[in-house]
Protein backbone atom coordinates (compact mmCIF):
# COMPACT_ATOMS: atom_id res chain seq x y z
CA UNK A 1 0.00 0.00 0.00
CA UNK A 2 1.40 3.35 -0.98
CA UNK A 3 1.80 4.96 2.39
CA UNK A 4 -0.73 5.69 2.48
CA UNK A 5 -3.15 7.74 0.86
CA UNK A 6 -5.02 7.58 4.17
CA UNK A 7 -2.32 9.63 5.84
CA UNK A 8 -2.43 12.26 3.11
CA UNK A 9 -6.20 12.55 3.44
CA UNK A 10 -6.01 12.77 7.20
CA UNK A 11 -3.39 15.52 7.04
CA UNK A 12 -5.67 17.44 4.70
CA UNK A 13 -8.56 16.88 7.11
CA UNK A 14 -6.78 18.09 10.21
CA UNK A 15 -5.17 20.98 8.41
CA UNK A 16 -8.47 22.18 7.02
CA UNK A 17 -10.35 22.45 10.30
CA UNK A 18 -11.11 25.90 11.68
CA UNK A 19 -12.71 27.51 14.68
CA UNK A 20 -11.43 27.58 18.24
CA UNK A 21 -8.03 25.90 18.78
CA UNK A 22 -8.27 22.78 20.94
CA UNK A 23 -4.53 22.49 21.67
CA UNK A 24 -1.31 24.43 21.47
CA UNK A 25 0.81 23.92 18.39
CA UNK A 26 2.73 20.67 18.84
CA UNK A 27 6.49 21.10 18.64
CA UNK A 28 8.57 18.00 17.98
CA UNK A 29 12.33 18.16 18.46
CA UNK A 30 13.58 16.32 15.39
CA UNK A 31 17.17 16.55 16.62
CA UNK A 32 16.62 14.01 19.41
CA UNK A 33 16.89 10.28 18.63
CA UNK A 34 13.65 8.63 17.59
CA UNK A 35 14.05 6.09 20.38
CA UNK A 36 16.17 3.28 21.75
CA UNK A 37 16.08 -0.47 21.19
CA UNK A 38 17.02 -2.66 24.11
CA UNK A 39 16.70 -6.37 23.48
CA UNK A 40 13.29 -6.92 21.97
CA UNK A 41 11.78 -3.59 23.08
CA UNK A 42 11.66 -0.15 21.48
CA UNK A 43 11.09 2.86 23.72
CA UNK A 44 10.33 6.14 21.99
CA UNK A 45 12.22 9.31 22.85
CA UNK A 46 10.82 11.64 20.20
CA UNK A 47 7.31 10.28 20.75
CA UNK A 48 6.01 8.63 23.96
CA UNK A 49 5.38 5.01 23.05
CA UNK A 50 6.86 1.57 23.43
CA UNK A 51 6.48 -1.71 21.58
CA UNK A 52 8.04 -5.17 21.73
CA UNK A 53 9.04 -7.74 19.13
CA UNK A 54 8.30 -11.47 19.51
CA UNK A 55 11.02 -14.11 19.32
CA UNK A 56 12.45 -14.50 15.83
CA UNK A 57 11.50 -10.98 14.74
CA UNK A 58 13.87 -8.06 14.23
CA UNK A 59 13.45 -4.42 15.18
CA UNK A 60 15.07 -1.36 13.59
CA UNK A 61 14.58 2.38 13.17
CA UNK A 62 15.64 2.18 9.51
CA UNK A 63 13.33 0.53 7.01
CA UNK A 64 14.33 -2.91 5.65
CA UNK A 65 15.14 -2.67 1.94
CA UNK A 66 12.81 -5.57 1.06
CA UNK A 67 9.81 -3.39 1.95
CA UNK A 68 10.40 -1.41 -1.25
CA UNK A 69 9.94 -4.63 -3.22
CA UNK A 70 6.64 -5.21 -1.38
CA UNK A 71 5.24 -1.98 -2.82
CA UNK A 72 5.91 0.55 -0.06
CA UNK A 73 7.17 3.97 -1.09
CA UNK A 74 10.53 5.12 0.25
CA UNK A 75 9.29 8.57 1.24
CA UNK A 76 6.60 7.06 3.44
CA UNK A 77 8.95 4.51 4.96
CA UNK A 78 11.41 7.21 5.95
CA UNK A 79 8.82 8.95 8.08
CA UNK A 80 8.04 5.91 10.26
CA UNK A 81 9.67 5.65 13.67
CA UNK A 82 10.21 1.92 14.01
CA UNK A 83 9.97 -1.27 11.95
CA UNK A 84 9.44 -4.81 13.22
CA UNK A 85 9.81 -7.69 10.77
CA UNK A 86 10.33 -11.39 10.24
CA UNK A 87 13.30 -11.65 7.90
CA UNK A 88 12.42 -15.21 6.90
CA UNK A 89 8.89 -14.41 5.70
CA UNK A 90 9.12 -10.61 5.16
CA UNK A 91 5.99 -10.05 7.23
CA UNK A 92 6.37 -6.61 8.76
CA UNK A 93 4.88 -3.79 10.82
CA UNK A 94 5.72 -0.08 10.95
CA UNK A 95 4.65 2.70 13.31
CA UNK A 96 4.41 6.42 12.64
CA UNK A 97 3.34 9.34 14.82
CA UNK A 98 2.08 12.64 13.38
CA UNK A 99 1.21 15.68 15.54
CA UNK A 100 -2.39 16.83 15.17
CA UNK A 101 -3.18 20.37 14.10
CA UNK A 102 -4.36 22.99 16.56
CA UNK A 103 -7.97 22.83 15.40
CA UNK A 104 -8.36 19.10 14.78
CA UNK A 105 -10.97 17.33 16.88
CA UNK A 106 -11.19 13.57 17.21
CA UNK A 107 -13.68 11.02 18.43
CA UNK A 108 -14.20 7.34 17.65
CA UNK A 109 -16.64 8.03 14.84
CA UNK A 110 -14.19 10.36 13.10
CA UNK A 111 -11.33 7.88 13.46
CA UNK A 112 -13.41 5.07 11.96
CA UNK A 113 -14.56 7.27 9.09
CA UNK A 114 -11.01 8.25 8.20
CA UNK A 115 -9.77 4.67 8.56
CA UNK A 116 -12.45 3.61 6.11
CA UNK A 117 -11.04 6.10 3.61
CA UNK A 118 -7.94 3.91 3.58
CA UNK A 119 -10.05 1.03 2.27
CA UNK A 120 -11.23 3.13 -0.64
CA UNK A 121 -7.67 4.23 -1.36
CA UNK A 122 -6.49 0.62 -1.32
CA UNK A 123 -9.17 -0.39 -3.83
CA UNK A 124 -8.31 2.54 -6.13
CA UNK A 125 -4.58 1.78 -6.04
CA UNK A 126 -5.21 -1.92 -6.66
CA UNK A 127 -7.33 -1.19 -9.73
CA UNK A 128 -4.69 1.15 -11.15
CA UNK A 129 -1.85 -1.30 -10.60
CA UNK A 130 -3.75 -4.36 -11.81
CA UNK A 131 -2.41 -7.85 -11.20
CA UNK A 132 -3.37 -10.17 -8.39
CA UNK A 133 -4.26 -7.39 -5.99
CA UNK A 134 -7.34 -6.52 -8.05
CA UNK A 135 -8.91 -9.58 -6.42
CA UNK A 136 -8.37 -8.17 -2.94
CA UNK A 137 -11.09 -8.62 -0.36
CA UNK A 138 -11.37 -5.60 1.93
CA UNK A 139 -12.80 -5.96 5.41
CA UNK A 140 -15.12 -3.57 7.19
CA UNK A 141 -13.63 -0.94 9.49
CA UNK A 142 -13.81 -1.89 13.16
CA UNK A 143 -12.87 -0.20 16.46
CA UNK A 144 -9.51 -1.40 17.75
CA UNK A 145 -7.99 -1.34 21.23
CA UNK A 146 -4.46 -0.07 21.79
CA UNK A 147 -3.03 0.66 25.24
CA UNK A 148 -3.09 4.36 26.03
CA UNK A 149 -5.01 5.23 22.85
CA UNK A 150 -8.57 6.53 23.38
CA UNK A 151 -9.64 6.23 19.74
CA UNK A 152 -8.45 3.68 17.19
CA UNK A 153 -9.81 1.68 14.27
CA UNK A 154 -8.55 -1.06 11.99
CA UNK A 155 -9.13 -2.25 8.45
CA UNK A 156 -7.34 -4.77 6.26
CA UNK A 157 -7.35 -6.38 2.83
CA UNK A 158 -6.42 -9.92 1.83
CA UNK A 159 -5.08 -10.86 -1.58
CA UNK A 160 -2.60 -13.14 -3.32
CA UNK A 161 0.86 -11.80 -4.06
CA UNK A 162 3.06 -14.00 -6.22
CA UNK A 163 0.99 -16.95 -5.07
CA UNK A 164 1.34 -16.09 -1.37
CA UNK A 165 -1.74 -15.21 0.63
CA UNK A 166 -1.15 -11.72 1.98
CA UNK A 167 -2.90 -9.46 4.45
CA UNK A 168 -2.29 -5.72 4.33
CA UNK A 169 -3.67 -3.91 7.35
CA UNK A 170 -3.80 -0.38 8.63
CA UNK A 171 -4.67 0.97 12.07
CA UNK A 172 -5.33 4.64 12.68
CA UNK A 173 -5.54 6.07 16.17
CA UNK A 174 -5.39 9.26 18.19
CA UNK A 175 -3.86 9.89 21.60
CA UNK A 176 -3.57 13.57 22.43
CA UNK A 177 -1.84 15.28 20.69
CA UNK A 178 -0.73 12.61 18.18
CA UNK A 179 -2.23 10.78 15.25
CA UNK A 180 -0.92 7.21 15.14
CA UNK A 181 -0.48 5.16 11.97
CA UNK A 182 0.34 1.46 12.15
CA UNK A 183 0.73 -0.47 8.90
CA UNK A 184 1.37 -4.18 8.74
CA UNK A 185 1.72 -6.89 6.12
CA UNK A 186 1.42 -10.61 6.78
CA UNK A 187 2.77 -13.01 4.17
CA UNK A 188 1.32 -16.38 5.10
CA UNK A 189 3.89 -19.11 4.60
CA UNK A 190 3.70 -22.72 5.73
CA UNK A 191 5.09 -23.41 9.16
CA UNK A 192 4.94 -19.82 10.37
CA UNK A 193 2.70 -18.05 12.84
CA UNK A 194 3.09 -14.46 11.69
CA UNK A 195 -0.56 -13.59 12.24
CA UNK A 196 -0.32 -14.37 15.95
CA UNK A 197 3.05 -12.61 16.12
CA UNK A 198 1.56 -9.42 14.65
CA UNK A 199 -1.18 -9.57 17.26
CA UNK A 200 1.47 -9.99 19.94
CA UNK A 201 3.24 -6.88 18.67
CA UNK A 202 0.04 -4.86 18.64
CA UNK A 203 -0.85 -6.07 22.13
CA UNK A 204 2.54 -4.84 23.37
CA UNK A 205 2.16 -1.37 21.84
CA UNK A 206 1.50 1.35 24.39
CA UNK A 207 1.35 5.13 24.35
CA UNK A 208 2.86 6.34 27.60
CA UNK A 209 1.66 9.28 29.66
CA UNK A 210 4.05 12.18 29.80
CA UNK A 211 5.66 12.68 33.22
Amino acid sequence: MKRISLMILVVIFVGGCAGIPVREAVKVDMTVPVGKIEGNQFTGIRYPFKVSAPAGWEMTTEYPKFMLELGYEEEGLKSSEVFIFNAATQSNLQIDFVPAGRYARFDQKTIERLTNIGAGSFRDESEKEGGERTQAEVSTTQPYSLKGVPYAAKNFATFSRNGVKTEQGWIYGFAEPYQIFILYMILEKEGTNDRQDIKTILDSFQVMSKP
